[in-house]
């Protein structure tokens, strides 16, 4: 089984206007399980992913869903991130 049969993109919705957020999408785990709350998010150095999360009582913020390994998260961070180029690439024409 290949990674990208292990993990997809399920659904994305690109954002307009000029916040930092740019799309929210949900990813599919073994055509199985799905994990809905990634951003893709505009920083000062480019396109990142923000995890799911939920905030605390203590008001923080704390990701619910998260790689263990960094090599895990840079593999999950180029899939949404390719799939959100893709679609807006897409939207552009």
């Amino acid at each position: 089984m290949t990674e990208k049969q292990i993990l997809k993109v399920d659904r994305i919705h690109l954002l307009e206007g000029s916040g930092a957020t740019k799309a929210f999408c949900s990813l599919l785990i073994l055509d199985t399980f799905c994990v809905k709350g990634f951003r893709v998010v505009q920083g000062k150095e480019g396109l990142f992913v923000s995890m799911p999360r939920e905030q605390g009582k203590d008001t923080k913020w704390h990701d619910t869903f998260f790689p263990v390994s960094s090599e895990m998260r840079k593999k999950l961070h180029e899939l949404i991130l390719e799939s959100y180029a893709k679609h807006k690439e897409r939207e552009d024409k």
